[in-house]
């Protein structure tokens, strides 16, 4: 018997902890699920650094604000 998690065989670490997080959201009560998906939400941005010096801020994906809150 192989002893890799059975889950390795269909989807990477990464989608596992995605799946794993959104079954742990949606068992939450109303309050605490909504507090977990406000932490959810990602921004993305980055700052390139030459010669000692920052760069202007880039933003790839701005945070989206939950409107049904």
């Amino acid at each position: 018997m192989s002893s890799a998690a059975p889950w390795r065989a269909f989807f990477g670490y990464n989608k596992y902890t995605q799946i794993a997080g959104q079954a742990t959201r949606a068992a939450l009560k109303e309050a605490e699920r909504v507090e977990a998906d406000r932490r959810g939400v990602l921004s993305l941005r980055y700052q390139e650094w030459k010669d000692g010096q920052s760069g202007e801020h880039i933003v790839m994906a701005k945070q989206q604000q939950n409107k049904s809150a």
